[in-house]
């Protein structure tokens, strides 16, 4: 994986990253099963433009995917994996995305509704001695750029449970973050597609946001 290099310039408060050379590249996560992994055209575009703007980040704007057995996996520090359906990894896709894990790389699993049931066995083959967590509300994910003291903000209604974010720690590192009944994805998206009041858009931005800044401040 390439190693992204990050100034922080710690005495404004704010965080303002930037790669030394190539741009930070991000990317959607394209799975086998059936389930509709190209969910959210325009949420990772906006979430990259918002950090840029925001956080002064060179994130590529580009709306990239990349297979789960893919070697160029390990091209992107940060994968984004969404979906409202059936997912299936192989042996050997499983095999692919551990290694990715274990190895710095990071997977932001957002249910867009109806992923929870499938996502779950499907990382017990990634990570068999791993169970999911709930995040406490301290976790730094939560107070990076931008604060959130009760946690992850509830973006869309679902099932009217309250928005969880869950994590897979491998070797006491932060490797998964799981977000569920928020649709943080949905949030990011061009706000003609799901109509969102943009006060609760900037919520989704600025939680993404968070988790990009801690994402590239790990490496």
């Amino acid at each position: 994986m390439k190693k992204i290099y990050l100034l922080l310039l710690i005495f404004a408060g704010p965080l303002l990253a930037q790669a030394q050379s190539d741009q930070i590249k991000i990317a959607k996560l394209q799975y086998g099963g059936g389930g509709d992994w190209y969910a959210n055209k325009t949420a990772l575009p906006n979430l990259a433009r918002f950090c840029n703007e925001q956080l002064g980040t060179q994130i590529d704007e580009e709306d990239a995917v990349v297979q789960v057995g893919s070697p160029e996996l390990f091209d992107y520090s940060y994968v984004y994996m969404t979906g409202h359906g059936n997912v299936v990894f192989s042996p050997s896709e499983a095999e692919n995305l551990r290694k990715y894990l274990s190895s710095g790389g990071f997977l932001h699993i957002d249910d867009n509704y109806g992923l929870n049931a499938y996502i779950r066995l499907e990382m017990k083959k990634v990570f068999p001695e791993l169970e999911f967590i709930e995040l406490p509300v301290d976790h730094p994910v939560y107070h990076q750029k931008f604060d959130f003291p009760d946690g992850i903000p509830k973006i869309h209604e679902h099932d009217n449970k309250p928005a969880q974010g869950f994590g897979l720690i491998y070797e006491g590192k932060l490797v998964c973050y799981y977000s569920y009944e928020s649709d943080l994805g949905n949030g990011w998206e061009d706000q003609r597609i799901h109509n969102d009041p943009q006060e609760v858009r900037l919520k989704a931005l600025r939680m993404g946001a968070n988790l990009i800044t801690y994402v590239f401040t790990q490496l």
